[in-house]
């Protein structure tokens, strides 16, 4: 299906194809941009409303700056499909998150277009400070650098450090706040309190109107010069409203708060700033999914709702005539809940994901025990740490890529100190069409070195309520990391009752000659479709379900060896310093001999496609599995044929 973008737009493949459109004509292609972006997504998926609130802002930006060479930032890039469409890519724009596609994010490689790889948030202000810093040594007064950033993302401390040495580092940058209260789910916490209070009072608003309007009305001279007109704004401001003092306490020259959907404001906005020099940060307010009455009311839902119906507003399931398993996060949501009607020391902690975690099923029912922190993975695990002193059982919940923002955190206030702190990572492994940024490849390799730790993987969903419950028991006294890929598990029947697990013990699934598949996590449903398939072959290899990377069950271990002279590992991570790794380190310890052959990420940079496609491409899925089975097997058949 060709999707067909509006006349205007049409014309539009370049930024300097933009600025020929006169500013009425604006309206027009804001409109136009609106509706592709609609018309792609309900066809091919991705990000939805996030770019839908920031349509005006885009083509502003690329409408009064000059780029590329004026380099702009997009914090998070969930709201960049306006602007990729603007910078060449509309044709294109169908393969957004496609396997061998555009990426779903800003990306370097892609365009010079996108200043900078973004994924997680709270990074624009930091780069874009270094930028400008570049410029400023490189003698290049004329280069303005854009940082654009939500709300959401300003609650992480990296956008406090960045506008903290931005307000002292002497550099042009403009920091533009896109204040919608979203991340994904509702913002939480103070700065979003105080943002409310500058977007909406009238007081300040009004006031501040009228002083401009005055001050445009006095003759700017010896007796009234722009530095008195300036500071009588400031101390208007400070009257007014306390809470617009925070950024300028740290030394940006606020502007706002201004209408982010009013096109021709945006526009004179950023030609008057553009020409400002030094620091500053200009607040917007947008709607996420502006434009979409559906994606406007339930903007959670929107985020990346999957194809749908653009005119009635249905989005299309999988029609389902058989049960079917559930999402690994939606059994963590309901086993923590069982968990904490039965243990009143479980608590929950998410930093913003409580929809994608499901520990929202907690927060609903128990809102004194479940919280949401907001973009701050950091606070989150030592905010847990501190309620793990106090004997609580606390149940941390962040996807693996984000982890990697706290791993400081898991060493200095959780492992030194022995704290029984549980760790779920949600969307370990390979996540599919978010691609390098999101995939959760590092977490065994980074997790299993850390002394204390306790680092599990359960094949199914009843291996992670079982980990859960065992997790929480009071005889564990260890930080407890249970790792899970994203997507269903394989059991419609998962409310299996709960039973403790031993730490550090795995399970022989089966007996099998010469070769053995040792299994962590998800992965071993791979090896068990490939086992079926080579047992029709007369290959019968043995099936070993680790659960446990760190401690390793040595008592399976010792059994594998003696058994078997051919091993394969497979993980869900990468495969340097990964569950195969730890396997050849027991293998050297103990002085055993086998040929063993490691399935997992490879080491490189994975890009992004479906889930199939990417664990073919990474060769652990069924058929690679199946296929070094026999490889591997290959002078054991032969012999047996000569022998025959």
């Amino acid at each position: 299906m060709e999707i067909q973008p509006g006349p205007l737009l049409q014309q539009l493949n370049s930024p300097d194809d933009l600025k020929k459109i006169s500013r009425e004509q604006l309206h027009q292609v804001c409109d136009e941009l609106r509706q592709y972006i609609i018309d792609i997504v309900s066809v091919h998926g991705g990000h939805f409303g996030a770019s839908l609130g920031v349509v005006e802002l885009s083509v502003a930006l690329h409408y009064i700056y000059n780029t590329p060479y004026d380099q702009l930032v997009w914090d998070v890039g969930h709201q960049a499909y306006g602007h990729k469409i603007l910078t060449g890519r509309r044709d294109n724009f169908h393969t957004n998150r496609k396997y061998k596609g555009l990426s779903g994010f800003p990306k370097r490689s892609e365009s010079e277009f996108d200043t900078f790889g973004v994924g997680h948030s709270s990074t624009s202000i930091s780069a874009a400070l270094g930028m400008a810093m570049a410029s400023k040594y490189k003698g290049e007064p004329d280069r303005k650098v854009v940082a654009v950033i939500g709300d959401g993302s300003m609650t992480a401390g990296m956008a406090f450090e960045g506008m903290n040495h931005a307000g002292v580092a002497d550099s042009d940058v403009l920091i533009i706040l896109n204040d919608n209260c979203m991340s994904i789910d509702p913002n939480v916490g103070a700065l979003k309190e105080y943002l409310t209070d500058i977007s909406t009072s009238p007081t300040y608003n009004k006031v501040r109107d009228e002083v401009w309007n005055i001050l445009g009305k006095l003759p700017v001279g010896k007796s009234f010069s722009r530095e008195v007109a300036s500071k009588l704004e400031h101390a208007m401001k400070g009257m007014v409203s306390k809470s617009s003092n925070l950024f300028e306490a740290l030394k940006l020259r606020y502007f706002g708060p201004i209408d982010g959907h009013n096109i021709t404001k945006l526009v004179d906005t950023l030609k008057d700033l553009r020409e400002i020099p030094g620091p500053k940060l200009l607040h917007i307010v947008t709607v996420k999914g502006k434009g979409y009455a559906l994606a406007e009311k339930d903007q959670t839902k929107w985020h990346a709702p999957g194809l749908f119906d653009k005119v009635t507003g249905e989005i299309f399931k999988k029609t389902i005539d058989a049960p079917q398993p559930p999402k690994y996060q939606d059994v963590f949501g309901h086993t923590i809940i069982e968990l904490a009607e039965k243990n009143e020391k479980v608590m929950g902690v998410t930093p913003a994901m409580p929809s994608g975690s499901s520990l929202k099923f907690m927060m609903d029912k128990m809102p004194h025990r479940a919280f949401d922190v907001g973009i701050c993975e950091q606070h989150a695990v030592t905010l847990s740490a501190g309620m793990a002193t106090q004997g609580l059982r606390v149940f941390c919940n962040i996807y693996s890529s984000f982890m990697q923002r706290a791993f400081d955190q898991v060493v200095h206030d959780v492992a030194i100190q022995k704290l029984p702190v549980v760790f779920c990572l949600d969307r370990a492994g390979l996540v599919g069409e978010d691609g390098p940024t999101h995939h959760g490849a590092y977490d065994i390799a980074y997790m299993r070195c850390i002394p204390y730790l306790v680092v599990s993987a359960p094949m199914n969903e009843q291996e992670l309520r079982n980990l859960m419950y065992t997790a929480q028991l009071e005889k564990n006294q260890h930080p407890f990391v249970i790792r899970y890929p994203r997507g269903e598990g394989v059991m419609p029947e998962w409310r299996t009752p709960l039973e403790e697990i031993e730490i550090g013990k795995g399970r022989k699934i089966k007996d099998g000659q010469e070769l053995a598949i040792l299994s962590f996590g998800h992965p071993g449903n791979f090896a068990t479709t490939a086992i079926r398939e080579l047992r029709t072959e007369g290959i019968d290899p043995a099936h070993y379900d680790l659960r446990f990377v760190k401690p390793l069950d040595e008592e399976l271990l010792h059994e594998v060896f003696s058994k078997y002279n051919k091993i394969i590992t497979v993980e869900d991570g990468t495969i340097v310093g990964g569950f195969g790794s730890a396997i050849l380190e027991f293998m050297a310890k103990y002085n055993y001999q086998a040929k063993v052959t490691m399935l997992g990420i490879p080491d490189r940079i994975v890009e992004h496609g479906t889930l199939k496609e990417l664990h073919r491409e990474c060769g652990y899925d069924a058929k690679a599995i199946a296929d070094t089975a026999r490889v591997m097997m290959k002078d054991s058949v032969l012999v047996s044929q000569i022998a025959g």
